[in-house]
Order: structure tokens, then sequence, then C-alpha cells
């Protein structure tokens, strides 16, 4: 396949989708700003109940997510993955798929300008506004990301339903942590699921036929 065709290709099957998320993102969130919702009520009533030990738990339920650990996290596993698989499709497909929910998140969260839930947040409130959760979208692209990866890759059913429950798991912790830490309502997280998730789904589709993974591979030789 030239190279013409394959930039075509990822124009049409990654660019485009991408750049459509980020338009339904903003959309999404300025529907919620204009809508009357009530979600503080569930940041209230996850405050009041707030323990020592929940608070505990889900300080590092945050931290699965954390900006710099996903960075280390992602290098660290697209290096693996190209020294185990010996080729960089699954290094790549990781890393555009993390880059493409956080390129989107911070395009959106800005434009929409969501407040903090008006509950005492256990965290730093970072510069970026509520909606969407960029910590939850960055669970979801590398949790599931590696999920993903690795069940293509293992035979055993048992094994793969092990995987995934990890990788779902995480993402669903971080959800819950952002919430009863009152960094985030809950159409931020569950915004930042779907985000994630159709990040993954986009960049797995974009790479998938055999002559994009071939010439991709040819490419990137020739770099």
């Amino acid at each position: 396949m030239a190279r013409t065709e394959l930039v075509k290709h990822y124009a049409l099957t990654l660019l485009l989708p991408l750049l459509l998320l980020a338009g339904m993102t903003y959309g999404a969130g300025r529907l919620i700003l204009a809508l009357p919702i009530g979600e503080a009520a569930v940041n209230r009533a996850l405050a009041a109940g707030r323990t020592s030990s929940w608070n505990v738990l889900t300080d590092f339920g945050s931290s699965l997510s954390d900006t710099p650990y996903i960075a280390v996290l992602t290098a660290a596993a697209a290096i693996g993955f190209r020294l185990v698989y010996k080729r960089w499709l699954e290094s790549i497909f990781l890393v555009a798929a993390v880059w493409s929910q956080s390129l989107i998140f911070l395009t959106v969260t800005e434009a929409v300008g969501r407040h903090r839930p008006p509950v005492r947040h256990l965290d730093p409130a970072p510069p970026t506004s509520s909606f969407p959760s960029g910590h939850v979208s960055a669970a979801v692209a590398f949790y599931c990301g590696v999920a993903l990866v690795l069940t293509t890759h293992v035979r055993s059913r048992a094994l793969q339903v092990v995987i995934w429950a990890l990788g779902i798991a995480a993402p669903l912790a971080v959800a819950f942590s952002r919430l009863y830490r009152g960094m985030h309502f809950l159409t931020d997280v569950a915004w930042g699921l779907l985000l994630g998730a159709a990040c993954v789904v986009t960049v797995a589709r974009a790479i998938a036929r055999q002559p994009i993974r071939t010439s991709a591979s040819e490419l990137v030789r020739s770099v």
C-alpha cells in the first residue's frame, strides 16, 4: 500500500472519527451545563459518608490514573510490547489510544469550563475543568488498551476473563474515587468512561486490517 493511501486511511478511520468525538464531547458538556440535572446531591452524599479508610483507598484508586503514572506506564508497556511481540503494532496502538483521549480531553475541557462539585476536594484541583474526567478516560484507554493487547495473544478463556476483569475494574475504581473525592460530577466520569472506550475502539479499528498493519510496519521500518 502506498504511503499516500496509508495517510488517507488514517485520516478517514482515525483523524475524522476523533474530531467527531471531540465535537460530541464538547456538545455533551455544553448540554449538561444547560440542563438542571442536580448532580451535586450525589457528591454531597458521598462527601457526608467519608471515612478515613475510604479516603486512603480512593487516594490509591485516583492515583491509578494520575498523569505522571499513566505516562510512565504507557511508555513502559509500549517498550515491553515491542520487546515481547517483536513488532511495533501493539505499541503504536496503545500510545495512540492513550494520546487520543488526552488530546480530546485537553481540547474540550477548557472550552466547556465546568466547575468542580461544591464539596470539599480531597485532591488538588488541576487547572482543567471538571468535564470530562481526564483521569477516567486515561484509565480506560490505558488499562483496557493493555487488556485488549494481552487478550489477543492469550488463548486461555479463563485468563482472558481475568485480564479483562482487571482492565475494567481499574477505570471503575478511578471513576468512583474521583466521585468520592469530590473532583467530578457523575456525568463527568460517565463521559470519561465513554471517551476512553471510544478512543480504544477507534484506534483498534483503524489499525486492525492486515494490509494497513503491513504498510504501517514497513513505514516504521523506513523511518
